[in-house]
Parts: structure tokens; C-alpha cells; sequence
């Protein structure tokens, strides 16, 4: 029989352990070992099945044994301790409150997923992970922002794989109350819900669930709620899971919807509304229309904006993060379909042409029937930015048509490097000999320099310590995915003996992506099989990832993949998992002695996998793309060379690949193997068993401790998501908001003159020329050191002199006659020569040999303006 209704009992706890219940639905204990352990103490075999989730696992606890917890006085006092821990991680002030009052007070991250915990599957990669540990660093640091996002239904899919090694996904519906998350109520009991209008005549309704990541809310729309039709109530179904309508709304609730979300919770809770939008990737975009729409509309704003208003307005405090290297991986809709939507109401007062213009491909090369989401999200944004330095190179160049006549490097999107959140991805038996010798907030400062101290010896014990349990693991994981595929467990005894913790391990884990290489070890499959089972310097490899569901080219390389993995020759030397996910990376990452990374440079973002190898002591393996590309010493890991440009496909695969295979035969292999005796400096090939002894000493590999030693104390805190939310808030979050507040300062006073003074610009500008350039004092045979006047006459089309900025740039001049090196200098102007000319002038020092070049170039210049290129404007001499 099939139940027709269903609902979730809470568990009561009795008073003296009542707290308990603020320490499962806090997601602080995904990061906090001494939380973890607490519930794990209570009953271990509860806790294992719950999968280490505290909400199931007090739902799972009888209540006559949580009333035989309550009455043990021990464990009373733990509970009592863990909550004052917790009360005093909430209030404590911390590094943000230190910041003074130019820092926002409360800041908006917008994100269409979050890894936090494995409790609460809401992320599919990268993206996500990167934005939960957003939110834990934010947390930690004191930082006041508060997340959005949606409740997807189902999550992300769960992967399993056929007999046939093709991927199969199951999606498992979630129900909310058996999560960590809290339903945001009325004052009157009734669920808060945001509404948006629908086509013909529908509309789509969503509750708000709120999650605690420490001290950061973080709000989900969830729309399988009564109220809408059976189509609405699928909108949140699953994540990534749908395209066209689909795809759309979901993206229109998550940025129209998420901002009238956040205007209930502020409602609700007397809280501080947000001064700074952080859109995390396009997905969101829509975060500014509904705030434009809120400043134009009396309802909402006493005194209504404009359109140019409320734009101007809104950008001064939005920032906009893209974290894709190419157009393909952006959400593009044709135009017509968001007419459609925005016809049925979403934006009442909003012109409906200046909403698709935001998102026009009016550039050469663009499509004219298409919206851009990552095109709005750059107009919708003051402030811009990539997510490593290679990626704001690539971004810029990727965008530069929105910004013409400008060089790639003017373009206004700067960069800021991922991080990872160090407390959730560091092992624990890490932290706790970096606890134990140096005190419990080491691995929280900037230096990590104290590793120097640790022996080597207990460096590579715990190495050994850290492979053997991620053996335990793999063999546990393999064994149930193979039953998954159909096996018996009379044909499972060799599972039991795969992989050796003796022996050099490899990891390999991420989305799986065409352009990711996840076979490209595979190019030549003879050379990695004597790779595996090299006698002296035997390798093993540890392998998992997903592909999207519609993605047949990333699914046909997991077969491949997989089916080499199968081979009996080889298959206690290589593995792929299935289902990647947050668990099993707990294991993964401190396990392996090198994570390997082979990407199409420079289509890699970021690539944080290869950090929280870093931060556990593991090498990186690593085309030279993303974080990689930046912070790559020589002796934190190896950089596998990339292939020259043009080179066809086949080739440039064959290249790198050999470049792979060379590098671990004869370079990471050796040196992981080679040992210098504990007492002695004899080097000696230790062998596939690990380490050997002579005269009872136990032989080390001295250098290749040596660099886990270098990389966790040079590459720790450079790859912490302090770090990195640290240069969010300096760099972007902090102007955002001051420029913001000077935006809506005396009703809006700077935002409505800015309009004015833009559209008077953008009228003026096709007028404005630089009719003739001079230069006084240039010798026959000029020499560095020599002063130059330039002189540029200009005719500015009505605009005032105060209106622009007249720039020269030299430096040295090439055979086409472009300029590279260059310096600029600001002309002054100098004389008013009627009729709206005017002479600028100022000089310049030749500063090199050679080949030496100038030139000219007006650009639109206000106080208001986050950069020269904002307007994207320019005109060259």
C-alpha cells in the first residue's frame, strides 16, 4: 500500500539536551569537527546510517535513549558547551567588524546553487562549492551578507553506472523537512511567499526556506507549493535539469523572485537591507530588473525614478562575477521569449524594449534574436570580475565587444581568484597535529610557515595515514557501484585488494566536460598501462566525475574511461567513481599524493579541486590554466606544457598527453620514490612496497616532503576563502557600496544628475573629434630623457572640457604601428578655441630606446564612473 498523504514528525527533545536541535539545523557543524564529533559520541552506529547529518540522525534516535542521554550528566555538559560555542561564534566580533563604517552593512550573494554540506544537495560543481565556501568564509570572517538561491526538488542528480559503463541518473525527491532549513513564516503562521506573473494569466508562487551557515542566512525559493499549477510547482524540480521556459524561470525566480524574497526577510526579521547585489555568474541577473522595477514604481519609492534613473542607480551597487572562459557555457534566450515573460507583467512600468536592450548582442559577430544573461549581468553592474587572473585576461577579451576601440586590458572586468574554505576541505587529522603542536588557530592565520617545524618523518606518516584511508574508501565505493551495475559479490573478491597505500596516488575528480580531458591519459593506453604497472615506480589513480545529463560526448568519455578501468590487467591500479560528491571528497582529496588537472588552456576558470589538494599536502599536476597558472612555483607541483596555438585538436592532445606520460615517468614517479635515509643521505630507489629500511632506519623521500612542506605553507593561505572573500570586500564590496550610498544620497539626487550627464554624453559623442595632434620639441635624433609636448586639438560636440578626459599613450611602437608598453598622461586643457574647439596639452619623457610611438584619445570622464571604460565610450586620434 502507497501512503496518499505524508508528513515529517519532529523529534522533542527533552530540555537538558534541547540545544542539540540548534546544533543539527546550524550548517556551522559541516566545517566545526568538535560539532560533528558531539553527535558522532551519542550514538556512532546512528550517526554512520544517518550519514553524519544531524537532522536525520535525531530523527533517528529513540525516545527513551535521548531521555538516557538526557539524564547523563556528561553528556549534558558537552551539549551546553558546544551550544555556548556556537552562541559565541554567532556574536563574537570578528576581522569585518574591524573595517570601520565605509563597509557595507549588509551585502546580497546571489548564486543558482550552494555546496555546504552533503546534508543538503543543492550544487552540482564547481560553481556551487565555490559559492557555500563564499558563504563559510563570509561567516568566519564576520562578513554581513546574506545568500539566495532555490530549493531545488530533487537536487542534482545522483550517478550511478550501467553494465555497460554508460552513466545513469536517478533524481531522489528531498523533502525540506528532513533538512537543515527552516520555512520563513508571517507573523501570522501562514508561509511567506514571493509571486510572480505568469503568461496567460498564470502565476508562479514560492516559499522561502531559510538555511543558517553560520552566521550567514541563506535564503531558497522553493515553488512545489500549493497555489501554483502542476507546471509552476516542477519550476525548482532540479537543478540544471530543463531548458528553454524552464530554464528561464527558474532564473527569473531566482533573481526577480530573490530580491522580493529578501524584501520579506528584511520585513520580517527588522533586519538591515542589503547595500551591495553580488550576482554570482548570469543565472541571476535578473536581481537587477526587479530593482530597477522597485525605484520606478510609486508603490515602492516616494519618489519615482526614471528608467536612466533607476539604472544608474542600481549598477553603482551591483557587482557581477562570471566564471565561464567561453560563450558557449553562457545562458543565451531568444529575445522573443523574454518579451514573452515580461509581457505578462513581471516588470509593470518598466519599458519592455530597455530590459531586452540589457541583454542585446548589438556588437559584430552577435546574434540580434538572442538575450545575453551574461551580457545583462555586465550593463545591470558597476563592478565586474573574473575568478583567477588568467580568467579576468580571458574574460576581457571574451567581452572586449562591448567595450570597442578599447584595448583588451581597459576592458572593466577585473579579477578576483577563487578560494577554498580551509576549516570544511583540510582532513582532520591535519588540523589536529597542526593543533597540537602549534595551538588550534594556526591553519586560521596567514602564516602556515610552521610546517617547516613538523618533522619529516611525521609529515610522511601522516601521508600514509591520509592514502591508507582513502584506499579503505575507494574499495568500499567500488565495491557498491559495481553491485549497482549488476554484479554479484562472488565476482567482487578483488575489490578488496585495490590500490595500495603504498603506492603513488593520483587523483582525478570534476564535472566532465568535453574541454576538461578527462581521457586524455588515455591517448596512448599502453604507455599508462606500463605507467600502472611499473615495478620500481608503480602509479594508481583515483577517478570521478559527472556529466550533464544531455551531455552524450562527456558521458561517452566516463564509458571509456570506465571500460579501461575494467580490465582486469589493471583494474587494482586505476578506479572510477561514481556519484561525486561532497563525502566522497572528504577522503579524495587528502588521500592523493598529486591532483592532476589537464584542461584545454584557457578554458579553465579556476579549477579549485587542485586547492583543497593543496591545503591537505597533496602536489598539483596542472596545465598551466586558472589559479594554476598563477600561483605555480616550481616546487609546489609540476606545469604540463600546453601545446602551441593553432596546433589541429589531435595534435595538440598527442603533445600534451606525451608531455603527461613524460613528466610522471620521469619526474613525479622517481621523486616519490627516491628516499634519503632519517639519519643518513644515501638516496635509494624505495620500490613499490613504499619506503624501505637500512640499519633499521626508515628511508624518506626527503624532496618530495620537502615540497609538501613548501606548498602548504606558500600555497595554503594564498588559496584560503578568506582570503579571497577578503578581496571581495576590500576591492569590490566596499566601492560597491560607497558608491551606492552616494547614488541614492538626497533622494537619489547623484543617480538622477549621472543620468542626465550620460545621456547628454552618449548624444554628444558621435559629434566629438580629435581633429589634430602636434608635438613640440621632438630633436632630430630624440634621446631617452627628452620632454615632448603634446598638443591635441578637439572639437567636443557640445560637451565641456570637465566632460572628458583627453589622454595621450605612448610607449613603444611596433612594425603595424601598434603600441605595447604604453604609459598614459592625462592633457589639460588649455585654451578655448570657439565654436566648441579646444586645445589640450601636456608633455611627456621618452622613457625607452627604440622604436618610440603616441597617440590620443578622448574618453568620457565623471567622479561617478567606477572606471574611464565604463560607458564604453572612446574616441582615438
Amino acid at each position: 500500500m502507497k501512503a496518499i498523504r505524508r508528513f515529517t514528525v519532529r523529534t522533542v527533545l527533552p530540555e537538558p539536551i534541547s540545544a542539540l536541535a540548534a546544533l543539527a539545523t546550524n550548517l556551522r557543524w559541516s566545517w566545526h569537527l568538535p560539532t560533528r564529533e558531539l553527535f558522532a559520541s551519542l550514538n556512532p552506529r546512528i550517526w554512520k546510517e544517518s550519514k553524519h547529518d544531524p537532522v536525520t540522525f535525531l530523527g533517528s534516535v529513540g525516545r527513551e535513549e535521548l531521555q538516557q542521554l538526557a539524564a547523563n550528566p556528561a553528556v549534558v555538559a558537552r551539549v551546553q558547551h558546544a551550544d555556548e560555542d556556537l552562541r559565541h561564534y554567532l556574536s563574537k566580533p570578528r576581522w569585518y567588524q574591524g573595517l570601520g563604517d565605509s563597509a557595507p552593512k549588509c551585502i546580497a550573494y546571489f548564486s543558482p546553487e550552494f555546496g555546504i554540506a552533503e546534508a543538503l544537495p543543492q550544487y552540482s560543481g564547481g560553481l556551487g562549492i565555490l559559492a557555500g565556501d563564499h558563504l563559510k568564509a563570509a561567516s568566519d570572517l564576520g562578513v554581513p551578507l546574506i545568500g539566495v538561491g532555490l530549493l531545488y526538488q530533487a537536487g542534482y542528480f545522483k550517478q550511478s553506472l550501467s553494465r555497460d559503463a554508460w552513466q545513469q541518473e536517478t533524481y531522489p525527491l528531498l523533502d525540506p523537512d528532513n533538512l537543515p532549513l527552516t520555512l520563513l513564516r508571517e507573523a501570522d503562521g501562514t508561509p511567506a511567499q514571493v509571486r510572480l506573473p505568469l503568461p496567460e494569466g498564470r502565476q508562479l508562487l514560492a516559499s522561502i526556506w531559510r538555511a543558517d551557515v553560520g552566521r550567514i542566512p541563506l535564503l531558497l525559493l522553493d515553488s512545489n507549493v500549493h497555489g501554483n499549477d502542476d507546471a509552476a510547482r516542477t519550476i525548482t524540480d532540479r537543478l540544471y535539469g530543463g531548458g528553454g521556459d524552464h530554464r528561464l524561470q527558474q532564473e527569473l525566480l531566482l533573481g526577480m523572485g530573490g530580491v522580493k524574497a529578501l524584501r520579506i526577510y528584511t520585513r520580517l526579521t527588522g533586519g538591515i537591507a542589503p547595500e551591495v547585489f553580488h550576482t554570482n555568474e548570469g543565472h541571476a541577473g535578473f536581481l537587477g530588473i526587479e530593482r530597477i522595477r522597485e525605484l520606478m514604481d510609486p508603490a515602492v519609492t516616494a519618489e519615482p525614478l526614471s528608467w536612466d534613473e533607476a539604472l544608474t542607480a542600481g549598477r553603482a551597487s551591483t557587482v557581477f562575477t562570471t566564471h565561464t572562459p567561453v560563450p558557449a557555457g553562457i545562458d543565451r534566450f531568444p529575445a522573443s521569449q523574454i518579451r514573452h515573460f515580461f509581457g505578462a507583467g513581471l516588470a509593470p512600468g518598466v519599458p519592455l524594449d530597455k530590459v531586452l536592450a540589457l541583454g542585446a548582442e548589438d556588437y559584430d559577430d552577435g546574434d540580434p534574436f538572442v538575450f545575453n544573461m551574461a551580457v545583462m549581468g555586465l550593463r545591470l553592474a558597476q563592478r565586474a570580475n573574473g575568478v583567477a587572473k588568467l580568467h579576468g585576461v580571458v574574460s576581457r577579451g571574451m567581452f572586449a565587444k562591448l567595450w570597442p576601440g578599447f584595448e583588451h586590458s581597459e576592458v572593466p572586468i577585473t579579477s578576483v581568484t577563487n578560494g577554498v574554505h580551509v576549516p570544511t576541505w583540510v582532513d582532520p587529522q591535519l588540523s589536529a597535529l597542526a593543533a597540537e603542536r602549534f595551538g588550534p588557530q594556526v591553519l586560521d592565520g596567514p602564516d602556515w610557515g610552521k610546517v617547516y617545524d613538523v618533522s619529516d618523518a611525521d609529515v610522511w606518516a601522516l601521508r600514509r595515514t591520509l592514502r591508507s584511508a582513502l584506499v579503505k574508501d575507494v574499495r568500499r565505493r567500488l565495491r557498491a557501484a559495481w553491485k549497482k551495475r549488476g554484479a554479484a559479490d562472488a565476482e567482487l573478491a578483488w575489490t578488496d585488494n585495490v590500490l595500495d597505500p603504498n603506492v603513488l596516488t593520483i587523483g582525478f575528480a570534476r564535472r566532465v566536460p568535453t574541454y576538461k580531458r578527462l581521457t586524455l591519459m588515455l591517448r596512448d593506453p599502453a604507455r599508462l598501462k606500463a605507467l600502472l604497472l611499473n615495478e620500481q615506480h608503480p602509479i594508481q589513480l583515483v577517478i570521478a566525475g559527472k556529466s550533464h545529463p544531455a551531455d552524450d560526448a562527456g558521458k561517452a568519455m566516463i564509458q571509456e574511461l570506465v571500460r579501461f578501468t575494467d580490465d582486469p590487467a589493471v583494474r587494482h591500479r586505476i578506479v572510477f567513481l561514481p556519484n561525486y560528491d561532497i563525502a566522497m571528497a572528504r577522503t579524495l582529496f587528502p588521500g592523493c599524493d598529486v591532483w592532476l588537472n589537464n584542461p584545454l588552456r584557457p578554458l579553465e576558470a579556476c579549477g579549485t579541486s587542485g586547492m583543497k589538494a593543496a591545503i591537505n599536502g597533496s602536489l598539483n599536476l596542472s596545465v598551466m590554466d586558472g589559479w594554476w597558472d598563477e600561483l605555480y612555483d616550481g616546487e609546489n607541483g609540476w606545469a604540463i606544457p600546453t601545446a602551441n596555438i593553432g596546433t589541429s585538436s589531435e595534435e595538440r592532445d598527442d603533445i600534451e598527453a606525451g608531455a603527461l606520460y613524460e613528466l610522471l615517468e620521469n619526474q613525479v614517479a622517481p621523486r616519490f620514490y627516491g628516499s634519503t635515509a632519517v639519519h643518513g643521505s644515501v638516496a635509494i630507489g624505495a620500490g613499490a612496497a613504499g619506503p624501505s629500511r637500512a640499519g633499521g632506519e626508515e628511508l624518506l623521500p626527503t624532496h618530495w616532503i620537502s615540497m609538501i612542506k613548501h606548498t602548504l605553507a606558500k600555497l595554503g593561505p594564498a588559496v584560503s576563502a578568506e582570503r579571497m572573500v577578503q578581496d571581495y570586500v576590500n576591492r569590490l564590496y566596499e566601492p560597491a557600496a560607497i558608491s551606492g550610498r552616494a547614488a541614492r544620497a538626497d533622494d537619489y539626487a547623484q543617480a538622477k544628475s549621472l543620468a542626465v550627464w550620460v545621456a547628454r554624453v552618449r548624444e554628444a559623442w558621435p559629434q566629438l573629434t580629435v581633429e589634430h595632434v602636434d608635438s613640440l620639441g621632438v630633436k632630430t635624433e630624440p634621446q631617452i630623457g627628452d620632454t615632448i609636448t603634446v598638443q591635441a586639438y578637439v572639437t567636443l560636440g557640445g560637451l565641456q572640457p570637465a566632460d572628458v578626459s583627453v589622454e595621450t599613450a605612448y610607449g613603444k611602437a611596433l612594425d603595424n604601428d601598434q603600441l605595447s608598453d604604453t604609459t598614459i598622461a592625462v592633457l589639460d586643457w588649455s585654451e578655448d578655441l570657439g565654436q566648441g574647439r579646444y586645445l589640450f596639452s601636456g608633455d611627456i619623457v621618452v622613457d625607452r630606446s627604440g622604436s618610440f610611438g603616441y597617440t590620443v584619445r578622448v574618453l568620457p570622464n565623471h567622479g561617478a564612473l567606477a572606471s574611464k571604460a565604463e560607458l564604453g565610450l572612446i574616441a582615438n586620434a
